[in-house]
């Protein structure tokens, strides 16, 4: 089941003995940085969680999946998560 951003605030608030408003606005400006630095930079590093990065994807031809038809779908960029190794060497524990 996927945490909420709601239950994520709780959490942090009881972890952290911060107010909620406080957490909420703290979250709002981590979401502001970490835009700005994919923008400019094109990666961030977040430690213990991995690093975000920006992948350029190329225009293709696709299908429509309902007709069949060939379409042409843009080139666009995407964020990609390079989980780090702590963080797998956690979920991947015996």
């Amino acid at each position: 089941m996927a945490i909420t951003k709601d239950q994520l605030i709780s959490d942090l608030a009881e972890a952290t003995d911060l107010q909620k408003s406080d957490v909420r606005a703290l979250l709002a400006q981590l979401s502001d940085i970490v835009a700005d630095a994919l923008e400019n930079d094109g990666e961030i590093s977040l430690p213990g969680i991995g690093k975000l990065k920006v992948n350029e994807r190329p225009a293709r031809t696709g299908r429509n999946p309902s007709t069949g038809k060939a379409i042409r779908i843009a080139a666009k960029k995407a964020i990609k998560l390079v989980p780090a190794k702590a963080l797998t060497d956690t979920l991947n524990q015996a």
